[in-house]
C-alpha cells in the first residue's frame, strides 16, 4: 500500500485489536489495495473502515503458517505435497501460474481430502493427544494437516492470494508480501531496541517515534522542533544528601559487617 514513509502517523496500543486499527485507518483515505499479514485485528478493521479496498495477503506469512502446521519435514505424502504447494506461492509471477497453483490445490484435495475429514473417537484404545479437552469425545485425526489445507483453501476462496496479479491492478505494482516494511522499517526498529535494551518503556516509545519521524519524507530540522518552554524547563525537586534516607557512609575506606548492600554473616562479618 505504501511506497515508502512519506509521513509518520502512528498509534500506540497494547495488542493487535480491531479498535486500535480502526482508529488508525480512519485517519487515511481508503487505498485501492492493502497488503496485510492477516492479523485478526486489522482484518476486522479493514472490513469496517475500508470495505471497498482489495486485500492481498502476504505470501511469506502464509508460507510460514503452512510450515508451522506441517513442520519443515512432514512425514506423510499428503504433508509433503501440501508443503510444496505452500513453498511455491512466492514463485508465482503470472496469472497463468496462479491458475495452475489453484488447480494443484484442487488436485491435492481430490487425492487427500479424506484425511482432512478423518476423525478419531475417544475410546479405551485411542491415543488422546495432549491438546484434546477432557470432555471432548472426538477430534480430527490429522488436525495440523487439516489446518494447513483449510488456511490455503480459505484464502483461495476469498481471492486474497493473487490480488497482485489481477488485471485491474496491472499498472500499480502491487507487492505480494510485506517484506518491504518488515525488512526496511520493522527490522530497523527491532535493531534499535536491541541496541538500547536498558531503556524504559516510555523511552523506547520516544526512540521509535523519533526514528520514524527522521525517516519520513520531509522531517523538520531538530532546531525547529524546539519550543519556547524547552529553553526554561520546569525544575524538579532535588534532595541533598542530608535530606536523603539514612544509609551507609558516603565516603569511606572500608566496609563493616553492617555496611554495604546487605548484612554480612559468617567469615565475611568477622574481624
Amino acid at each position: 500500500m505504501w511506497q515508502g514513509i512519506t509521513c509518520w502517523v502512528g498509534k500506540w496500543c497494547d495488542t493487535d485489536k480491531k479498535a486500535a486499527w480502526a482508529a488508525l485507518l480512519a485517519r487515511f483515505p481508503a487505498p485501492t489495495v492493502v497488503v496485510t499479514d492477516g492479523g485478526s485485528g486489522i482484518a476486522a478493521a479493514l472490513s469496517e473502515c475500508w470495505s471497498e479496498t482489495a486485500v492481498q495477503r502476504c505470501l511469506v506469512h502464509v508460507q510460514r503458517n503452512v510450515r508451522t502446521y506441517l513442520t519443515g519435514r512432514p512425514k506423510t505424502e499428503a504433508g509433503k505435497a501440501l508443503l510444496r504447494l505452500g513453498r511455491a506461492l512466492t514463485r508465482i509471477t503470472t496469472a497463468a501460474e496462479a491458475a495452475a497453483w489453484l488447480g494443484g490445490l484442487h488436485d491435492w484435495h481430490q487425492s487427500y481430502g479424506n484425511l482432512v475429514k478423518a476423525r478419531t473417537y475417544r475410546n479405551g484404545s485411542a491415543v488422546v493427544p495432549g491438546w484434546v479437552r477432557a470432555n471432548q469425545t472426538w477430534w480430527y485425526t490429522h488436525d495440523r494437516l487439516r489446518k494447513a489445507y483449510r488456511l490455503l483453501e480459505r484464502l483461495s476462496q476469498a481471492g486474497t492470494l493473487f490480488t497482485y496479479l489481477r488485471a485491474e491492478f496491472a499498472g500499480l505494482q502491487i507487492a505480494s508480501t510485506t517484506n518491504r516494511i518488515e525488512g526496511g522499517t520493522n527490522a530497523q526498529l527491532r535493531l534499535l531496541l536491541r541496541a538500547h535494551r536498558g531503556m524504559s518503556e516510555e523511552h523506547r516509545k520516544r526512540a521509535i517515534e523519533w526514528y520514524l519521524y527522521l525517516h519520513s519524507e520531509q522531517p523538520l530540522p531538530p532546531a525547529k522542533l524546539i519550543k519556547a518552554q524547552h529553553h526554561h524547563p520546569a525544575k524538579t525537586e532535588t534532595r541533598t544528601p542530608i535530606e536523603q534516607e539514612p544509609g551507609p557512609e558516603l565516603y569511606s575506606t572500608g566496609l563493616s559487617a553492617e555496611e554495604g548492600l546487605w548484612d554480612r554473616k559468617g567469615w565475611a562479618g568477622r574481624t
